[in-house]
């Protein structure tokens, strides 16, 4: 207990020191210091939260997380909805509502109930060291559900909240989302076009021991390459009858994309392989079966994999040069490339999102902390607030610092919940306060 306050201490100590005080406000030193004060609260809510699994497809589970949510944000003033989602094969999503000036800017929060780890996972349970801890989601998301709600409270304390304008998204399924995206996420979409602000809590970035601004997500897309040849004798191969069969031609077509696709920012993986005298992938697309012999040219290859661009114009543009790379066949062989319909859209790095950087380093500065430089999007995943970037500046990663996410050693750092809180609630706070 004396090891995790003197670290929160410490991590705040800036803040609170009187050079910093002179540059914040009344209310934002006391909202500093609220955070600070109610650490251990924060900390018990962050080990009821993981001890709750909610994982993805245990829609039970994340619809008692939403529950624990809205018992959090009611208190605050927040009025809360549950938007089932049943038909997109996920639980649903919560969504709350704070109604301020009316002439106050819109801030949309974003967050997520859900978690990689199912019920039949071995990692279930909240552990504390000191002042890490470790559990499943414990960083990924619900670190950043708890720094919402540090934030709101220290607002709600210093008198801020009253007069802010706030619409909070927390998905159900930003882990493995509802089928069909387009229907898993209108709600989110639609916030997104009357708001003013997207604030999203998934987790802090740090690159060599800094705090990194996210200003820019990537996309996420599935494609699918599915390669045919003329089957027959093996001695055949390569000959004007028989052709290169199927393998060779999707050995081809990757051996292309790899050579001829990278560029900056892009990157596309291949992660399942089959091919044979027969090859099928299941209804989701995650398991192969293949047959075939030594001695007979392959009839079928098919290869699945992921796209990650910076823009909606890079996406095209990549998958019309994939798609001409596919239609060169080689002798003898036919192929077909699918991308999967939905998916992740790109965040990218506009002046808007930058000029949010600057105002969340105003904070920084005010708090005496370091300033945060925007991170390289090549080291950062697609997240939900990609679905609203189309229609509303954004900033990202302003949730708990963590390592090992959606692995079994999934570990947050305690104390970043107090520092990214603090943060927030001031960023919040002058955003807030600033008329549309």
């Amino acid at each position: 207990m004396k090891s995790i306050c003197f670290a929160v201490t410490t991590a705040l100590a800036l803040a609170l020191a009187p050079a910093a005080q002179a540059k914040l406000s009344k209310a934002e030193t006391a909202m500093a210091k609220t955070v600070t004060a109610e650490q251990e609260r924060s900390i018990a809510l962050l080990e009821r939260l993981v001890n709750q699994n909610s994982g993805s497809l245990n829609l039970e589970g994340v619809e008692k997380v939403g529950a624990m949510m809205r018992a959090e944000l009611e208190p605050l003033g927040f009025t809360v909805d549950w938007k089932p989602m049943r038909e997109t094969g996920r639980a649903g999503h919560l969504i709350a509502t704070h109604k301020g000036r009316p002439d106050g800017k819109r801030l949309l929060l974003i967050a997520h109930l859900d978690t990689v780890f199912e019920p039949d996972s071995a990692f279930q349970t909240f552990e504390r060291m000191g002042d890490k801890a470790k559990g499943p989601g414990v960083g990924d998301n619900k670190g950043g559900m708890v720094v919402i709600v540090a934030a709101l409270r220290a607002m709600k304390a210093a008198g801020t909240l009253k007069d802010a304008n706030i619409e909070i998204h927390m998905t159900g399924d930003e882990e493995d989302a509802g089928n069909p995206v387009e229907l898993a996420r209108a709600d989110l979409v639609a916030a997104g076009r009357r708001s003013d602000v997207a604030l999203d809590f998934e987790g802090l970035a740090r690159d060599n021991g800094a705090d990194m601004g996210s200003i820019a997500r990537r996309s996420s897309e599935s494609w699918t390459v599915t390669a045919t040849g003329r089957p027959g004798h093996s001695s055949g191969i390569f000959s004007a009858r028989a052709g290169d069969g199927a393998i060779y031609e999707l050995t081809r077509i990757l051996y292309r994309f790899r050579t001829e696709l990278p560029e900056p920012n892009l990157t596309f993986n291949v992660g399942l392989v089959a091919g044979g005298e027969t090859a099928s992938l299941d209804e989701g697309g995650i398991r192969a079966a293949a047959t075939g012999k030594t001695n007979i040219i392959p009839s079928t290859a098919i290869a699945r994999g992921d796209l990650r661009v910076l823009s909606a114009e890079q996406s095209q543009r990549v998958k019309a040069r994939m798609a001409a790379i596919v239609a060169d066949h080689a002798p003898g062989t036919d192929a077909t490339i699918a991308f999967d319909p939905g998916g992740y859209p790109a965040m990218p790095p506009t002046d808007g999102n930058r000029a949010l950087l600057d105002r969340l380093n105003g904070v920084n500065r005010d708090l005496g902390l370091p300033e945060m430089a925007a991170l390289d999007p090549l080291k950062r995943g697609a997240g939900d607030i990609s679905f609203v970037a189309a229609d509303v500046d954004g900033l990202a990663g302003l949730g708990t610092f963590s390592t090992g996410d959606h692995g079994p050693g999934e570990t947050v750092d305690l104390t970043s919940i107090a520092r990214q809180a603090t943060r927030a609630a001031i960023l919040m706070t002058r955003l807030a306060a600033e008329r549309r």
